[in-house]
């Protein structure tokens, strides 16, 4: 029984030496830049006065965290907090502004088709319908964080333009453009994993970890504008909601 008791012991101590090495190098994390790198291995080791072996599981816990990011021969970077998404209609381009980031926008496809039976459906539309598809990267400081597939049914937008699409709202320009103000809009949220296409353009492995954002909005008159499918990373991005407890929940628990 006494036996019993030391391993235990031990082996509480050794988690708690692991997790005070974990919170060490979380509190160098509050520190750096996102993209600054770590110390080598080594060196940091030392620091620690920890192992290499013990320092590499502190750090491939961060890793899957999404809070450093390792690149083999060169070593590992800040990836700096990770952007909290509300669950509210927003522009990605106000958003980011708000941040004090620098948000941009690459169009990596601009095509008019038929709606096909899928989006027709979101937009309450016919198969043959046209629509314009347009395939854009979106980016905070430069570094990549969505790719958002939009659609949108062409007799509403007339003479849009790819270029009129770079680095700016698109809620901003259907405004003062065409006249079309977000009223409603209905968002769905699950995880996904990144194929190799995804994965390519926002810089991360293939089978990524991401969160696959579905939205179709309406305008005042509940007609639906726009059909948007947008993938974000998993290590740069979480969902973040605000609750209110009514008074009378408050009230039965006091």
């Amino acid at each position: 029984m006494v036996l019993i008791c030391a391993c235990v012991l031990c082996l509480n101590r050794g988690v708690t030496k692991f997790h005070s090495i974990r919170d060490q190098l979380l509190d160098r994390l509050e520190g750096m830049a996102a993209g600054e790198q770590f110390p080598p291995e080594r060196q940091l080791a030392e620091s620690l006065g920890i192992s290499r072996m013990t320092l590499r599981r502190a750090l491939d816990e961060l890793v899957a965290k999404g809070m450093v990011r390792r690149r083999h021969g060169t070593g590992v970077f800040a990836l700096g907090p990770k952007l909290d998404q509300p669950l509210a209609a927003s522009s990605f381009t106000e958003d980011m502004l708000a941040r004090g980031m620098r948000p941009g926008s690459h169009i990596l496809s601009f095509d008019t088709e038929p709606a096909g039976a899928h989006i027709a459906r979101r937009l309450h539309l016919g198969e043959h319908d046209e629509v314009i598809a347009v395939l854009r990267l979106r980016l905070a400081d430069d570094e990549p964080i969505a790719l958002e597939e939009l659609h949108v049914p062409s007799a509403l937008v007339p003479g849009l333009s790819a270029g009129d699409l770079e680095n700016r709202s698109f809620y901003e320009l259907l405004g003062q453009r065409f006249d079309i103000g977000l009223s409603h809009s209905v968002q769905t949220i699950e995880p996904t994993l990144l194929d190799a296409a995804e994965a390519k353009h926002l810089g991360v492995p293939e089978l990524s970890p991401a969160l696959l954002f579905e939205r179709t909005s309406r305008g005042a008159d509940d007609v639906p504008f726009e059909f948007v499918r947008s993938v974000y990373r998993g290590d740069r991005y979480k969902i973040r909601t605000e609750l209110t407890v009514p008074d009378r929940i408050g009230g039965e628990h006091a």
